[in-house]
């Protein structure tokens, strides 16, 4: 339990700064597609705009820390309740929303860190009610099923989020916390890892759908970052990549708390979601004081590096 539990901190740690880094990068060319006009007629980025975002140093450094934290995500799914493992790693929203203040030059508000506070808070709370995880052996069907779902949310999710346009940020953000939700639920019911056997691996159709809800989940995770607030389109993932795959682990692939505590899981669960959206909902836009707009003040200026300082965004 403990290892699975450092496990999963070493990816929320690995996903916020990666989530951090890729904003700076695809605000940085969100600037630039605008100003040349590289968006769409609804307003959001075109799919050149979010090609070139990938494209930058920061998003890259992001993107290897965010397949750093995918191993070690898998780990923790297949070591821990997926209902403990995926909120853990969730947490990677209090990572992201402090790095904001120094690398994005975001002002957090009193409401965003009593938020934060509930949401490390609940962690400890699960921590303490998890049990064990359950064997994850379902039929090939279910495998099945996780692929045909991975495929219609990230087709019909990305469909969507082009059609709405510049309107699509929470949704963006909420699909993609989707899409990485089935990826844990792949990796737990992923047949052919223990013991490793690379036919049985590849003719998993849980494979498949760890690559389409993990390509798609990044695809729309960027879409997200580029024209929402980055704490915003975080918190809105946390919910989606939380909420299900915890369900999922305790009604179908065995997981439980301890004998006694169900109540406190419970509990922990739901403070870790309510304190994430929490989080979105009290959320300054970047580059603005909080309660700027409401009260006439201007927004703050753009924090730029210093002269020879790493361009971060």
């Amino acid at each position: 339990m403990l290892i699975g539990l450092l496990t999963a901190i070493a990816a929320s740690i690995c996903y916020g700064t990666g989530s951090v880094l890729q904003a700076v990068g695809s605000r940085r060319s969100a600037r630039r597609e605008a100003a040349s006009g590289g968006l769409t007629e609804r307003g959001g980025p075109s799919l050149a705009s979010t090609a070139k975002a990938a494209t930058t140093w920061e998003f890259v450094v992001g993107t290897v820390l965010d397949f750093i934290g995918f191993g070690l995500g898998a780990l923790a799914a297949r070591m821990l309740p997926l209902f403990l493992s995926q909120t853990v790693i969730s947490a990677n929203l209090v990572v992201t929303a402090v790095l904001s203040v120094r690398l994005l030059g975001i002002r957090l508000t009193r409401a965003e860190w009593t938020s934060i506070g509930v949401v490390c808070s609940a962690l400890v709370l699960l921590a303490s009610a998890a049990g064990a995880e359950g064997s994850g052996h379902t039929p090939v069907a279910t495998h099945w099923w996780l692929l045909a779902v991975s495929l219609v949310l990230m087709a019909g999710g990305t469909v969507l989020v082009r059609l709405l346009g510049a309107r699509a940020a929470i949704l963006a953000g909420l699909l993609s916390g989707l899409g990485f939700g089935a990826l844990g639920v792949g990796v737990r019911i992923l047949n052919g890892v223990d013991p490793f056997d690379l036919g049985t691996l590849l003719a998993d159709p849980a494979l498949y759908a760890i690559l389409v809800a993990g390509i798609g989940g990044m695809y729309l995770h960027t879409v997200a970052l580029q024209i929402g607030s980055v704490n915003g389109a975080t918190a809105a993932l946390v919910v989606g990549e939380t909420v299900l795959p915890g369900m999922v682990g305790v009604w179908w692939l065995g997981d439980a708390s301890r004998p006694g505590l169900a109540w406190l899981a419970v509990l922990g669960f739901v403070l870790a979601v309510v304190g994430a959206v929490a989080v979105a909902w009290f959320g300054a836009p970047e580059g603005q004081e909080p309660g700027a707009g409401d009260a006439g003040v201007a927004p703050a200026p753009e924090v730029e590096p210093a002269a020879g300082a790493p361009a971060l965004r």
